[in-house]
């Protein structure tokens, strides 16, 4: 068979396992690339917000390493503001929901980032823009204190009173990198897919059993559906990209992910970046459990659910290393060892 007839197997294969139409796969397939990278101009980017907001912005600096399109804007006539120029494929209804979501926290007084102006989304070159304030911010202190605050600011945003305003009643929890895998955990299963079935006909001989083993594990794996919902942050465990440390204490940014889910999702991505420390798992739980108690079925589905988003990241790795020729252990980020260990922790110090 040809690799053009091997792709058409793939594709068919995709379609299959996602409930697609054969053009509908195809399309996913071979628009990942485009739809996740984005490197707007910073200086149409600046004359943008400078002439719709009638604002003095005299610079725009790239403030993440990781997300190409978040720009830190400088002025001479206020504070400074960070302006999101989303990919052109995220939807506008998209970036309306995260600043219905920001109006919501504002008004529920929860520690978030808050909206630059009232109209605070855009659109520009073909992408839509969100403008919030920029927040002054130090290092966390050591690891266990940050895993702490982490876990605390998660249990009051999981705590807010319900049920939620409609305005943020839209699916959450899946990381959204690629922007038409936004809305449930499940969508991570979904993107993590698309990334290995995008790359299916490179994989080496030698690599294939490894590959099909993850694509078993996307396919079988726990989206944590009919466990109890809250609102979601979605990617609550790295800093600086998605919280930053205050004079106040923790403050949660990039809501991009966010949203109704299960908030176990939530939870379990949090234990995942525990490493297996006792000191990291305790601090974390303690933290949560100051504001929710998680229930039985919960806990005992802890582990199964652990595996959502080290998945969608194996996936992004395979895709990467394919692509660009890098040698990154993507197993490692679904190690059953690992993930088995951490959860019987975190289940233990749950039920202390």
């Amino acid at each position: 068979m040809t690799r053009h007839g091997s792709f058409k197997k793939v594709v068919r294969r995709h379609a299959n396992a996602t409930g697609q139409r054969y053009t509908e796969a195809l399309t996913e397939l071979e628009g990942l690339e485009a739809r996740m990278v984005h490197e707007p101009s910073s200086e149409l980017l600046l004359a943008h917000i400078r002439d719709l907001y009638r604002i003095n912005a005299v610079a725009a600096t790239k403030v993440s390493v990781h997300k190409t399109y978040v720009f830190r804007i400088d002025r001479t006539d206020g504070d400074p503001w960070i302006a999101r120029a989303f990919p052109p494929a995220r939807p506008k209804s998209g970036v309306e929901g995260d600043a219905a979501i920001l109006r919501f926290l504002e008004r529920q007084d929860f520690p978030a980032e808050r909206l630059a102006v009232d109209d605070a989304v855009s659109d520009f070159a073909g992408s839509t823009v969100l403008v919030t304030r920029f927040i002054p911010s130090r290092p966390f202190p050591d690891v266990g204190e940050k895993l702490g605050m982490l876990g605390d600011l998660l249990g009051q945003l999981h705590a807010l009173p319900r049920p939620l305003d409609e305005s943020v009643n839209r699916p959450g929890g899946a990381s959204g990198e690629d922007p038409i895998h936004e809305g449930s955990p499940r969508q991570d299963l979904m993107a993590a897919l698309a990334f290995l079935d995008a790359v299916d006909t490179k994989v080496a001989t030698t690599d294939r059993e490894r590959f099909e083993h993850l694509r078993e594990l996307v396919l079988a794996a726990d989206d944590g559906d009919g466990l109890p919902e809250a609102l979601l942050h979605g990617n609550l465990l790295h800093n600086p990209d998605h919280a930053l440390l205050t004079d106040h204490g923790p403050v949660g940014i990039n809501w991009k992910s966010s949203g109704r889910g299960p908030r176990l999702a939530d939870v379990a991505w949090l234990m995942w970046g525990t490493w297996r420390n006792p000191a990291l798992i305790d601090a974390a739980v303690s933290g949560y459990r100051r504001h929710i108690e998680l229930t039985d079925e919960e806990l005992d589905r802890l582990e199964a659910v652990m595996y959502l988003r080290p998945l969608f990241l194996a996936g992004f790795v395979i895709r990467r290393n394919i692509m660009e020729g890098t040698d990154e252990d993507a197993l490692a980020f679904v190690d059953p060892e690992y993930l088995r260990a951490t959860a019987a922790a975190a289940r233990n110090a749950f039920r202390r």
